[in-house]
C-alpha cells in the first residue's frame, strides 16, 4: 500500500497548473490553488494548536472550499469527521461532540442553525466559503486567522512553488484517517473509523478499473454529499488523485439543474443513486416509447433493433454524451428501468457497498455486468453468503479486505456485533451469489419481515413491483398483524396532467393492486394500498427512512 497523502501530493505537483475543483456556474481553483489554501490551512491548524489526530468536522453543502478544507485535515494529520448538511442541528451538535471535534467547519446554509453553547469543547468554528472564523475560543486561533497572509508571507518570502509541497506521511494502513456518522440521531449514531487503507484501498479500486477509461484532465459533476462515503470516494477523492476537473453543483441537485449540468460539463463517468437515473428516464424517455407509432415499431423484431439503438443514443445524450458508463449504488434499483436500460444496451452497472467499507464491496464493469446483480467481489476484498446454499438460499452478505472499518468510535458492543473475529464485517444484507460470483441483493435483514405460515418475505421485493405500476412513484410495504398494506405516495403531477381525479385514482391504485397480487407469490400478498399526499422522508442517499412508517 503506498502512502494515501503522498499520492495527494505527488497529484497535486503533477497536475499543478491544471484545473482542479469548480463551483458551477462560479470560480475555479488550479491544483496549485488547492495547495496555496491547503497549506495557508496547515498554517492555521498549527498556529492554534492542533495536533495530529485531533478531529476536525466539516458540515456544509459541496463545494470546492468544502474539498480543501477536507484535504487539508489529512494532509496535516489530523481526522476529518465529515457531517451531512442534511442532519438537523442537535444530530450536529451530538456529533461534534461525540467525535471531540477540535474545529468545525460549517457552510453558509449550517451556520445560522447551529448553537456553539452546544459544542462547549469546540475551540472554534470556521466559514466554509472564505475560511473566516465565525467563533474562536483561544487565543491562538484568533491570532492565526488574524495573522495568516502574514504568516503565510513569512514561511515563504518569494513565492510557493511545488517543491514546498510536502504533507504528513500516515504511519500505517491501520491509522485513522476520518470518522464517517452513518446516523444523526443520539440512539442511532454510529462513528464509522475508516482507517487510511480503506481510503487508499477503494482508490486503488477505482483506479484499477476507471483508470484507462477517464482521462487526465477530464470533467466530472460531484452530485452525491461528499459527506457520504459514496460521493467521497467515486465523485472526488479518485478523480482528484487521478488528475480530473470536478465541478460542484453547490445548490439542491433537481433533476433539472443535474440534465443542465450534464448538458453543459458532459461528464466522462457518472456515479448516482438508482433516484437520479429512475426519475429521468421515467419523466424524459419512457413516456416517448410507451405509446404512439414507437411502441408498435418496437414490437417489429428487425426494426426494434434500430429503434433500441436509437433511444439508447438519446438517452447517453440525456447523461451529456460524452461517459463512459454510469455506475449505480446507494439503494436498490428498480427492476423495470433496470431491465429496459438492458435492452437498449444502455452503458450501467451497479455496485455495492458501505459506509463500513468507505464504501466499495462489489462491482463488474458494465460490458461483463450480470443485469440484476451488483458485481463480484472488487480487488482486496472477499465477499461470502452465510447460507448452506449461497445459490439458491439468501443469507447474510459477509464482507473482509482492506476496505473494512476499524470499528465504530467508542461503541464496542455494536463493533463486536458487526466484525467478527475472523474479521468478517457482518452487513446486515441479504443476498444470493451465483456459480461466477455474482452478488444478487435479496434486501436488508432487519426489513425481512415474517409471513404467517414463517415464510420470509423480502418487502423491497413486492415494492420494486409496485414501484412499476402506473402512477406510482414510490412506496413502502409494511406489516400490520398478518396483513401486508402497501404505503403509496401517487404521480400527482402526473394524474393531474391526465385530467383524471381522486375517484379515477382509487380505481386505478384498484387496478395496480390485482396487478400486482398476480406477480407475488400468495404468502406475499398485500391487502391494501394507501394513500399518501407526500414523498416518504429520505437519507441524504435517497433511501426511504423506512423505520418512520412501520
Amino acid at each position: 500500500m503506498n502512502s494515501l497523502n503522498e499520492i495527494i501530493e505527488k497529484s497535486i505537483i503533477s497536475h499543478w497548473n491544471q484545473d482542479a475543483l469548480t463551483d458551477y456556474k462560479g470560480a475555479t481553483l488550479q491544483y496549485n490553488d488547492v495547495a496555496r489554501k491547503i497549506e495557508k490551512l496547515h498554517i492555521l491548524f498549527e498556529n492554534s494548536g492542533v495536533k495530529r489526530g485531533d478531529k476536525i468536522a466539516l458540515c456544509g453543502r459541496n463545494s470546492s472550499h468544502w474539498a480543501v478544507a477536507f484535504l487539508a485535515t489529512l494532509t496535516y494529520g489530523a481526522v476529518a469527521v465529515p457531517i451531512l448538511h442534511e442532519f438537523l442541528p442537535e444530530q450536529i451538535h451530538h456529533i461534534v461532540n461525540h467525535s471531540e471535534s477540535k474545529l468545525l467547519f460549517v457552510g453558509d446554509m449550517v451556520a445560522p442553525t447551529i448553537d456553539a453553547t452546544k459544542m462547549p469543547d469546540l475551540e472554534g468554528i470556521i466559514h466554509i466559503p472564505d475560511y473566516s472564523l465565525l467563533l474562536s475560543r483561544t487565543d491562538k486561533l484568533t491570532y492565526a486567522r488574524e495573522h495568516l497572509n502574514a504568516l503565510f508571507g513569512t514561511k515563504y518570502p518569494k513565492y510557493f512553488r511545488p517543491e514546498h509541497v510536502r504533507y504528513y506521511r500516515e504511519e500505517s494502513g491501520d491509522e485513522l484517517a476520518m470518522i464517517n456518522y452513518t446516523s444523526g440521531t443520539t440512539g442511532f449514531s454510529k462513528g464509522v473509523m475508516i482507517p487510511y487503507r480503506a481510503v487508499w484501498s477503494n482508490y486503488d479500486f477505482a483506479e484499477g478499473v476507471l483508470g484507462k477509461m477517464v482521462k487526465n484532465g477530464d470533467r466530472i459533476i460531484s452530485i452525491l454529499p461528499m459527506a457520504h462515503m459514496y460521493g467521497m470516494a467515486f465523485e472526488f477523492m479518485f478523480e482528484f488523485l487521478h488528475g480530473c476537473h470536478i465541478y460542484y453543483l453547490t445548490r439542491v441537485p433537481s433533476p433539472a439543474i443535474i440534465a443542465q449540468a450534464f448538458s453543459d460539463i458532459r461528464p466522462s463517468i457518472i456515479i448516482a443513486v438508482p433516484l437520479v437515473i429512475e426519475k429521468i428516464i421515467r419523466k424524459k424517455v419512457l413516456p416517448r416509447i410507451q405509446s404512439g407509432p414507437i411502441s408498435l415499431l418496437l414490437k417489429t423484431p428487425i426494426i426494434s433493433k434500430k429503434i433500441e439503438e436509437r433511444i439508447c443514443q438519446q438517452v447517453v445524450e440525456a447523461f451529456g454524451g460524452r461517459f463512459y458508463e454510469i455506475i449505480i449504488g446507494g439503494a436498490a434499483f428498480n427492476q423495470e428501468i433496470e431491465q429496459f436500460l438492458h435492452r437498449i444496451g444502455f452503458p450501467y452497472t451497479v455496485g455495492y457497498g458501505a459506509t463500513e467499507c468507505a464504501p466499495i464491496i462489489t462491482y463488474s464493469d458494465y460490458q461483463t455486468f450480470a443485469p440484476g446483480s451488483c458485481g463480484r467481489a472488487v480487488v482486496h476484498m472477499e465477499v461470502k453468503i452465510d447460507s448452506p446454499d449461497p445459490e439458491h438460499v439468501a443469507g447474510e452478505i459477509l464482507a473482509r479486505g482492506m476496505n473494512v472499518m476499524l470499528g465504530y468510535y467508542k461503541n464496542p458492543e455494536a463493533t463486536a456485533e458487526a466484525l467478527d473475529a475472523e474479521g468478517w464485517y457482518h452487513t446486515g444484507d441479504l443476498g444470493t451469489m451465483d456459480s461466477q460470483g455474482n452478488l444478487y441483493i435479496r434486501g436488508r435483514s432487519k426489513n425481512m419481515l415474517l409471513g404467517s405460515n414463517g415464510q420470509n418475505i423480502y418487502p423491497e421485493e413486492i415494492e420494486d413491483k409496485l414501484n412499476s405500476q402506473p402512477y406510482v412513484v414510490e412506496s413502502v410495504v409494511v406489516q400490520r398483524g398478518e396483513k401486508l398494506v402497501g404505503l403509496v405516495f401517487p404521480d400527482l403531477d402526473e394524474l393531474k396532467a391526465q385530467g383524471l381525479s381522486m375517484h379515477d385514482l382509487d380505481q386505478l391504485m384498484k387496478q395496480n393492486l390485482q396487478e400486482l397480487n398476480q406477480q407475488i407469490p400468495t404468502y406475499a400478498k398485500v391487502s391494501a394500498l394507501e394513500m399518501r399526499e407526500s414523498e416518504f422522508e429520505k437519507t441524504p442517499k435517497k433511501s426511504i427512512k423506512r423505520y418512520l412508517y412501520k
